[in-house]
């Protein structure tokens, strides 16, 4: 008789990988849902169903492959952003600055009144501030969209991300020294971290474009020499403890300013970059318990809506001094909906280095759950009525 315990976590995970890019292949071409929202679901479900299938074999190992798959996409965000364009049109990086830090403020504000603590409000505030990129960039290509709109989410959501990971990283600091008392000292940390982060990310954005040039295969090997460094920063960073979402971000922007070219194929690292895209979004719906959702549905919900308006209204108010009209502006805060997958990478990180912060946060995770479904679609939909896909951008 065959052994019945044969579906070990080992093999569930494959199995459950694979069938979730078959729904998402499915989904996307009946329904028109983007398809990482339905690795969402699938990742969640069945991570949450009774019979207990996807416990975590290895959960830093998981870790390791979520930040691979997430770091090779930041790379590519970061080849997108343009500091030219951010140096000609200031209002871009006002724009950023004032709808990051509202939405901190608002949040921190619905948090306490709600009863949080100080500290539970700090964190949900500064991650709140945060766009997550991988959402973002998946829809844009996706959607091969192109325009006023694509570019400044884009360049928004990377203002986003560095200053919620600053401000992140100065709370949790801040909460680790607070016997002493020191923001000075949980302040200087952070940016230490930030510093080396994006210098490391820098340097591998000089050094191997070198190398390249040398080797005479600057066009025909970049794809895999540039998944290769990734995956080597990624590494590095998770064992120095430093931030893979800075270092990979900064190595793209780097490539990019050094004159390295990226051809249609090299976008997305090809079917590699695809693969860990599903295991990327489904690990991350997956590390989220129904328990914690429900229990913090109710504020998770006031602080999405919170969220979203405040975005909306400060794209919308600075769109014309920025040069796009109101209407553009209000589908910019829109799309910036997202913001799934940076903050349970944050998450996991702070509890791979024996900081157990996901149970202060039981409303972060009915947020993630939420915007994990509807942020893509609201990305979608934005950039559908801005008229930057190619089926709408021909009328």
């Amino acid at each position: 008789m065959p052994d019945i315990n044969f579906m070990t976590p080992e093999l569930m995970w494959p199995l459950a990988i694979a069938l979730t890019w078959l729904a998402g292949e499915f989904l996307y071409r009946w329904t028109g849902l983007p398809r990482i929202s339905s690795y969402g679901v699938c990742g969640f479900t069945l991570a949450n169903v009774e019979w207990g299938i996807l416990t975590l074999p290895d959960n830093s190992s998981l870790l390791l492959m979520a930040n691979v798959a997430f770091g090779l996409i930041l790379f590519e965000f970061g080849y997108r952003i343009n500091l030219r364009w951010m140096r000609t049109n200031p209002w871009i990086g006002i724009t950023g600055l004032l709808e990051s830090g509202l939405s901190f403020i608002v949040v921190f504000a619905i948090a306490q009144w709600y009863g949080s603590t100080n500290f539970t409000a700090l964190l949900l505030a500064a991650l709140a501030m945060s766009t997550s990129p991988a959402g973002i960039l998946r829809v844009i290509n996706e959607q091969r969209s192109a325009g006023q709109v694509t570019e400044r989410i884009l360049h928004l959501t990377a203002i986003n991300c560095v200053l919620a990971v600053f401000t992140f990283k100065v709370v949790v600091a801040f909460w680790i020294f607070q016997s002493s008392g020191s923001i000075l000292q949980a302040i200087t940390g952070s940016l230490q971290v930030l510093v080396l982060s994006a210098l490391l990310g820098a340097a591998f954005g000089i050094l191997l474009p070198l190398v390249l040039r040398e080797l005479g295969s600057l066009a025909r090997d970049a794809t895999i020499a540039f998944a290769f460094a990734v995956i080597a920063l990624v590494a590095l960073t998770h064992v120095a403890k430093l931030s893979p979402i800075l270092a990979t971000l900064s190595f793209g922007l780097m490539a990019r300013h050094r004159r390295v070219t990226l051809n249609q194929a090299q976008r997305n690292f090809g079917a590699l970059g695809d693969m860990l895209t599903v295991m990327l979004f489904f690990y991350a719906a997956s590390t989220l318990e129904w328990s914690r959702v429900w229990a913090g549905a109710g504020l998770g919900i006031l602080l999405v809506c919170a969220r979203l308006l405040t975005k909306a209204v400060i794209s919308t108010a600075f769109a014309r001094v920025s040069g796009i009209t109101c209407r553009k502006g209000l589908l910019t805060g829109l799309a910036l909906s997202p913001i799934s997958v940076f903050v349970i990478l944050m998450l996991e990180q702070t509890r791979y280095l024996g900081i157990a912060l996901v149970d202060e946060l039981t409303a972060l995770a009915a947020m993630t759950l939420l915007l994990e479904i509807i942020g893509p679609l609201l990305t979608q939909r934005a950039l559908i009525w801005a008229q930057e896909t190619p089926e709408h951008s021909e009328k």
